[in-house]
């Protein structure tokens, strides 16, 4: 079956879905964006990622396209029309269409609204799991408000490409200070030498990860000491398990970094275990 998109009001075959040459998202990156995992048909997290979209689109001062309620109904219509049983949905909102300037177009300009979906293999993505990925290391140059969720990834782009040119699942960046922040589009996890779970805070200009919130609830059911604390590559390198999480990889076991091995190179007993409550309970809840 063919694959079926979301585009302003009509759905289309996918390879007949198209916005006009003049939207300012492929103009400007003037647009945010969100990826919803789906399990048995339903979206994971669903809450979170609506509010952090709604958060998204008033730092960047961009009409909601619609009301929460017909939002939703579009989302689970290409998820359905598209048979995603266990899979994403991806929604993209942009400033519209206007003719190219800097500024703002006029007040009343139609937000654009792109929403696809795609099947995802579970069975791979468990095995995958099962043996744990390799991590690089990049300068992070990005801009300076990543908490918001746009659409202008050239730097995230760039990182992707070089750990897939160096055989790595995820690059995660590096501040000036030396800092791991997250993941090229996840969030990064270490269990520390001293067997502290550690995560950059959300406060340091990072992305608030839906599934990171999600896992912050599920932490304390594991007994593990936990603090929301930066830390340094070498602290990574040196650290008992490394992970990161995100709606497309939930939580990942990370078994090298830079091809340093992470504790004894295999995906450790916390990580496995948080990757397990998460998926049950994002699976229970999802709507």
């Amino acid at each position: 079956m063919s694959r079926i998109a979301y585009v302003n009001g009509v759905y289309r075959p996918h390879r007949d879905a198209v916005v006009h040459v003049e939207d300012r998202g492929y103009q400007f990156a003037d647009g945010v964006y969100e990826v919803w995992s789906v399990f048995d048909g339903r979206l994971a997290d669903f809450d979170a990622h609506m509010t952090r979209l709604h958060r998204s689109l008033t730092e960047l001062r961009i009409a909601v396209p619609m009301s929460r309620e017909s939002l939703t109904q579009v989302l689970r219509e290409t998820v359905r029309r598209n048979r995603v049983r266990d899979g994403i949905v991806y929604l993209q909102v942009t400033r519209g269409t206007a003719r190219r300037d800097h500024p703002f177009p006029a007040e009343g300009t139609a937000p654009s609204v792109v929403v696809t979906s795609r099947a995802v293999d579970v069975a791979k993505a468990e095995a995958t799991a099962k043996k744990g990925v390799a991590v690089i290391t990049q300068p992070d140059i990005r801009w300076g408000r990543c908490d918001i969720k746009t659409v202008g990834l050239l730097p995230n782009v760039l990182a992707k490409q070089a750990a897939r040119e160096r055989g790595a699942y995820e690059a995660w960046m590096v501040d000036e200070m030396g800092l791991v922040t997250e993941g090229g589009s996840t969030n990064a996890w270490i269990v520390d030498e001293h067997g502290v779970l550690r995560t950059r805070d959300a406060q340091a200009n990072i992305l608030r990860g839906c599934t990171r919130a999600a896992l912050l609830d599920l932490i304390a059911e594991t007994g593990v000491a936990f603090e929301e604390r930066a830390f340094t590559v070498e602290e990574a390198k040196r650290a008992k398990e490394a992970f990161f999480t995100a709606a497309g990889a939930w939580v990942m076991p990370a078994i090298s970094i830079d091809g340093t091995r992470v504790g004894d190179g295999k995906p450790g007993p916390i990580t496995k275990i948080l990757r397990a409550r998460y998926l049950e309970r994002a699976c229970d809840e999802a709507i």
